[in-house]
């Protein structure tokens, strides 16, 4: 994707003018031209020279009459300045000064102003009325030339856009004047005063002026609507901080952030804002993250924790390791995204685009058909000129063409500001039409991380003690059930031993020796080596498991000492996030690879039934489950971007969630950048509050232009109702205002309110029938993924890995993970009672690389059959 800068452009008609130039030119794949930042997105052919092809659309575009160049960093971040502005003021302004004095000669003897007496009559007075007002007149085209000289290049190139309108408009109101003092001459020169005191009243200079001054006001004040619909984008660029303090040869050196490489290490201070994405290498501290993700609270920061560039250190000094620098922030990959969104089309915009592109020459043939028909009509030459300068000047391309892109940037920028990322226009508007959500389990609806949930002692083993015992036995493991007990006790603050004569037992579980008693603890059958399980420990274990619940069991000193149970917890805020989405209106659905009961569980606690929770399900089963509920309505997949990437990517919606700092996910259309499900809710709630936005501003664009038209024509002259070109031009104004204020409107709403939560009253669009749906009758649809999709490659191979070590479910899982994250792997089946990993490869992947891939999780690889 390239993106170029182009000038010249004024309405909607020179967009689309663009937009058909740069399209035929070879080589050129798509192309998306933006009004509102005046800038062009191009995506190559796969085969096509990006250097030649980029001189053919600069070719292109000059001989379409406007300008264009490649975008540069520079470039970029000058667009969203507002230049516009400050340049049409002065040009107001000095308008202004001529218009002022020309209307007070020109109109206020109408309404009792005093004018000299040389004005006043016939003769040379009516010749010195009329060339005082020329005079006035002449300056005002001057200062506003730009719309003569940009309507001329439209005509020359058989392109007319809005300046042509303006130009034609204003230049036959002068052409008229100018006629008119030549009559008075001729009228001077025959004797016939009566024709000079006729023309004496029909100069239409005063139009000439007003026409092209109230067109600047509308333009002023569209430039500085349009310029605030960035605001957020550039609220965004002034918070990256311009300075670093880094740590070279032991000495504290200020550089700029330019400068600071990957690698580096660098001091922040409290209060001040982080420079680049790192790690903290030393210090602990709260972070507020509100500018990234919208989130009030700040973040605990300790060794090991990830920073983002822009968010501001708040008490202790963090000393950091950068390993995001330039470009490659979270902050600027905000904002490069952004900004493409804004660059690119929403569906609700071709409409508006097909009109726009004829916009103008129409509207030049109606203006041409009302004088003559006029004429025909008997009507006097001043009056059917009237209509047709009025039709010239109060047609308004610009409000088709600013109602969709405005609201899509504005849009954007509050998502931005919220941790909400839309990568494309078209992913703002279709998020909102979504019927049925997907949620992946892991890491979306939970945690992904064990925790303790339960703990049952015994008579002589209390439960802060027996947790205390576990902790001293778990501090030498490496199992993801070890950290969730630590983390436990030192949540509770307890104190624990390290065991002596440690041994961790494959697939079994742990032991050693506290003040020379052995302590064990694993599976049920483990313990049962050590002591007997009273009837109360082996029922408890069998509720945690019937719920979802891995129980670890512990024995002391040869009896038993109780049972503790480690499971992946619900997110505080994944019930009420679907409670929402279902206030919504949406069907919501949990899928994932886990177990049935465990699946089943997790769905109960949030509130989904077993018939909207579909379990053991690989990745290409994921896809398949997609595209079965695909045929019942429009389907939004949410998960973390990996292993879900074929759902992401065949649902209308992806919505990658817990992106953390990787904000640029290829599968998602939407990227959240707290790992927070409301925010999908939130997401849906914005993309309908934006496409609510754009259907007003069609809906006035249209009215506006369809009943307009017909009142400057003359159509209800016979009611007594005609419209002054003055007036006409100050109406065409005001039109593109109103839709970019309207737009403007969206900057207060609150995606994360949920008092007017509803199902949506207006239907979705039409779509284009996707391929044959894959029915799951049974509920689950492991498909391979030749079956399912014709993208991803067929299955040419399966392996059986044989593991020691595993001893849960979260064994499991995490096997699965690392296994499907290697490039070849479509999807593992793990059990860790018969201590195996079927995988199944869409190209042989070495069994070295599978080995190393469980080895990293530390646990044993004793074979691999083909």
């Amino acid at each position: 994707m390239q993106r170029y800068d182009i000038t010249g452009m004024s309405c909607a008609a020179c967009a689309s003018h663009v937009e058909k130039a740069v399209a035929a030119v070879p080589g050129v794949a798509s192309v998306a031209v933006s009004l509102l930042t005046n800038s062009m997105q191009v995506d190559y052919a796969p085969d096509a020279d990006p250097d030649a092809t980029a001189k053919r659309i600069i070719k292109a575009v000059d001989a379409a009459g406007y300008g264009a160049s490649l975008a540069t960093a520079e470039s970029e971040n000058a667009e969203l300045e507002d230049t516009e502005t400050p340049k049409l003021k002065k040009r107001l302004i000095a308008s202004l000064c001529f218009l002022v004095p020309l209307m007070y000669v020109s109109m206020g003897h109408m309404i009792g102003l005093p004018l000299g007496s040389v004005f006043h009559g016939g003769g040379w007075h009516a010749i010195l009325f009329a060339v005082t007002q020329l005079a006035l007149t002449l300056p005002v085209c001057w200062i506003n030339r730009a719309f003569f000289i940009s309507g001329w290049k439209g005509i020359k190139t058989r392109a007319p856009g809005m300046d042509t309108l303006v130009a034609l408009g204003a230049g036959a109101s002068l052409a008229y004047g100018l006629f008119a003092i030549v009559m008075i001459c001729v009228g001077l020169y025959t004797g016939n005063d009566d024709l000079v005191i006729q023309y004496r009243h029909d100069l239409y200079f005063e139009s000439a002026a007003m026409i092209l001054t109230l067109i600047t006001v509308g333009k002023t004040l569209e430039a500085y609507s349009k310029g605030k619909t960035t605001d957020a984008l550039k609220s965004l660029m002034k918070l990256a901080p311009q300075t670093a303090c880094v740590l070279r040869d032991g000495e504290q050196v200020t550089v700029p952030v330019s400068e600071v490489n990957v690698g580096d290490l660098f001091l922040v201070r409290p209060g001040e804002s982080i420079p680049v994405d790192g790690t903290v290498a030393e210090g602990i501290s709260t972070v507020n993250e509100a500018a990234l993700t919208g989130e009030s609270m700040p973040v605990d920061k300790f060794p090991g924790s990830p920073v983002s560039a822009a968010t501001i250190n708040q008490n202790g000094a963090l000393t950091c390791r950068a390993e995001r620098v330039g470009q490659d922030t979270t902050l600027s990959q905000v904002i490069r995204l952004v900004r493409d969104a804004a660059a690119t089309k929403a569906p609700l915009a071709k409409t508006a685009d097909k009109v726009s592109g004829i916009f103008v020459p129409t509207v030049i043939c109606i203006a041409t058909a009302t004088f003559l028909i006029w004429l025909l009509l008997g009507q006097t030459f001043t009056f059917a000129l009237a209509r047709g300068i009025s039709v010239l000047v109060i047609s308004c391309p610009c409000a088709l063409g600013l109602a969709t892109p405005v609201a899509i940037m504005v849009g954007s920028g509050v998502g931005a500001k919220n941790g909400i990322l839309f990568k494309t226009a078209a992913s703002l508007e279709t998020t909102g039409y979504t019927d049925t959500v997907l949620l992946d389990k892991t890491g979306t609806v939970t945690t992904g991380e064990p925790s303790v949930v339960k703990i049952v002692g015994t008579g002589n083993v209390p439960e802060k003690f027996l947790l205390s015992l576990a902790a001293g036995l778990e501090l030498r493991s490496e199992h993801p059930l070890a950290r969730a007990i630590l983390e436990r006790a030192d949540k509770d603050k307890l104190s624990y031993t390290t065991v002596a004569d440690f041994e961790a037992v494959p697939g079994k579980g742990l032991q050693g020796k506290v003040a020379g008693k052995v302590i064990a603890g694993g599976n049920a059958n483990f313990i049962r080596e050590h002591c007997e399980l009273p009837d109360d420990l082996t029922q408890a274990g069998d509720a945690m498991s019937a719920d979802g619940i891995t129980p670890l069991y512990f024995s002391l000193a040869g009896k038993a000492a109780g049972v503790i149970g480690v499971a992946d917890v619900v997110k505080k805020t994944s019930k009420s996030a679907i409670d929402q989405m279902k206030a919504l209106g949406l069907k919501v659905v949990l899928l994932t690879g886990d177990n049935a009961a465990t699946a089943r569980h997790i769905g109960a606690t949030i509130g989904l039934d077993a018939d909207h929770v579909i379990a053991g399900v690989l990745p290409a089963g994921k896809e398949a489950e997609v595209r079965a509920l695909q045929a019942q309505g429009r389907v939004a997949m949410v998960g973390d971007g990996i292993n879900d990437a074929p759902a992401l990517t065949r649902a209308e919606t992806g919505i990658a969630i817990g992106a953390g700092a990787d904000v640029a996910l290829d599968a998602a259309d939407v990227v959240l950048v707290r790992s927070d499900l409301a925010d999908v809710p939130a997401a849906v709630r914005l993309s309908r509050a934006v496409v609510r936005n754009i259907h007003q501003n069609l809906f006035w664009a249209f009215f506006y232009n369809a009943i307009c038209i017909p009142l400057a024509a003359g159509v209800f002259t016979g009611i007594g109702i005609t419209l002054n070109p003055m007036i006409a031009s100050a109406a065409m104004s005001l039109s593109s205002v109103c839709v970019v204020t309207n737009a403007l409107r969206l900057n207060a709403f609150d995606p994360r309110n949920a008092a007017h939560d509803a199902p949506p009253k207006r239907k979705a669009p039409a779509r284009k029938p996707i391929s044959e749906p894959t029915t799951c009758p049974t509920g689950s649809c492991p498909v391979q993924p030749a079956e399912i999709n014709d993208k991803t490659e067929e299955i040419t191979m399966n392996k059986t890995i044989h593991i020691e070590g595993m001893m849960c479910g979260h064994c499991e899982a995490a096997v699965k993970k690392a296994l499907e994250a290697l490039d070849g792997v479509a999807g593992a089946t793990v059990s860790h009672e018969q201590g195996t990993a079927i995988v199944a490869l869409t190209h042989d992947v070495a069994d070295a690389e599978l080995k190393a891939a469980v080895e990293a999780k530390d646990y044993t690889v004793t074979g691999i059959d083909a």
